[in-house]
């Protein structure tokens, strides 16, 4: 019981909540709702699928390109002070986004707003997340993600506040959110534990009692990798592209499936197709308690290429959509999957390489993993606008997308570094 009341006031747990709170907010205000703000732009401006695809795969690439800067960055100098400067980044961005009234204010406005949130987002919180955790380290990094799901949750209200003040308002009042709360829990984010004399998940090895039960992961090193190092084995390549490959689906559908949903193909109002963008995140909640539960416990690989069926199997469904109710079982399959297979990717990689360079290593895989991300917004709009329909689009990916089972099938652990 004590042990347990000490694992519970371990301040990495503050960090986790502070960072679900934080990805709860980008969730909620930028990246799930860009694709309402797209309907509505879409009807004001006149702008093609083509045209948002752009700017969203814009803002995707230069998240990648950041990542191996940012990596570098945060190994040396630790997220607290990079997700100060990206918080205030976003909610300027947000507060000029309010006052766009062209195509060219749109891709730079948008372009701050995302550089703002790359920095003070999700990879920054991984970075201090991996180090604070090992044996908790899917768990802890589940729980942070579910802010960004209960953020999804969100878009009705979110398309409510759009459909009844406009996208204006709604930009504006973003913006001072983002100030007004982000900026007090980026103060909490610390580097290392190390740092304040504390332990990884609270523990001390020395005060290990000699029954521990606890058993480690598949491939959890017990050295550092260096880039170089990594750069040489067949896993960070792997688990790079298998992870590109399902978010060529995660990218597409966070920006079309409104447009989708709303085009003449499926008919519905863009308050009822909040319900199904929401479902998704609401799935996505059960499936990050359940892969960071399992993930802490079982084959992280074994998660992953199950995730990658299930992402397979829902765009499939979505695609060939008869009945609502296979767009309803489209949510829940592709929801779960990514909800489960999201946390794994970083816990993974740090159980592989280690996590003294892993904000390098990490970055360096975001050039891989961003092809996914501007990719495959790029194929659904393009072939929107040549077709008038998503489904050769989506076909297309989620035939690419189902080469990332066999790259997660390939991610064997890496062997020990020569040289250590």
């Amino acid at each position: 019981m004590n042990s347990i009341l000490k694992t519970l006031k371990f301040y990495g747990w503050r960090i986790v909540t502070a960072g679900a709170i934080i990805q709860c907010l980008h969730s909620g205000l930028l990246f799930s709702a860009f694709g309402s703000y797209s309907v509505l732009l879409q009807r004001e401006f006149g702008w093609t699928a083509t045209t948002l695809s752009i700017a969203f795969a814009m803002t995707r690439a230069e998240s990648g390109l950041l990542g191996p800067i940012q990596g570098w960055i945060l190994d040396r100098l630790g997220p607290r002070l990079v997700m100060l400067l990206g918080t205030t980044i976003l909610g300027i961005g947000f507060l000029l986004f309010a006052t766009m009234n062209g195509l060219s204010q749109f891709f730079i406005y948008y372009f701050l707003m995302s550089l703002g949130a790359s920095l003070s987002g999700f990879f920054s919180i991984t970075i201090s997340l991996v180090n604070w955790f090992q044996r908790y380290r899917s768990r802890a990094l589940a729980l942070a993600g579910t802010g960004g799901a209960l953020g999804g949750l969100s878009i009705p209200l979110v398309v409510f506040f759009l459909e009844q003040f406009g996208w204006r308002a709604t930009a504006f009042s973003s913006g001072i959110i983002i100030l007004l709360i982000g900026i007090p829990l980026c103060n909490i984010i610390r580097h290392r534990p190390s740092e304040s004399g504390q332990f990884p998940d609270g523990i001390n090895p020395d005060e290990l009692p000699k029954n521990d039960t606890y058993q480690p992961p598949e491939g959890l090193t017990t050295v550092d990798f260096t880039l170089k190092q990594a750069f040489k084995t067949r896993a960070f390549w792997t688990i790079s592209l298998g992870h590109g490959s399902a978010l060529l689906i995660v990218g597409a559908i966070m920006l079309h499936l409104p447009l989708h949903l709303t085009s003449q193909d499926v008919g519905m109002s863009l308050q009822e197709a909040s319900f199904i963008v929401g479902a998704i995140p609401a799935m996505q909640i059960g499936g990050h308690l359940l892969g960071g539960y399992l993930g802490d416990k079982t084959n992280k690989r074994l998660i992953a290429i199950c995730c990658m069926i299930g992402h397979t199997i829902g765009l499939l469904l979505l695609t060939f959509a008869m009945h609502p109710i296979m767009i309803w079982i489209f949510a829940i399959s592709h929801g779960i999957s990514w909800g489960a297979r999201g946390p794994l990717m970083q816990s993974w990689r740090a159980d592989y390489f280690g996590t003294k360079h892993f904000g390098t290593i990490m970055g360096f895989s975001s050039l891989i993993i961003m092809l996914g991300m501007v990719i495959g917004p790029l194929i659904a709009g393009i072939s929107a606008d040549i077709t008038g329909s998503y489904k050769a689009g989506f076909l297309i990916l989620t035939l690419a997308a189902g080469f990332g089972t066999l790259f997660f099938l390939l991610s064997t652990p890496p062997k020990k570094p020569i040289n250590t």
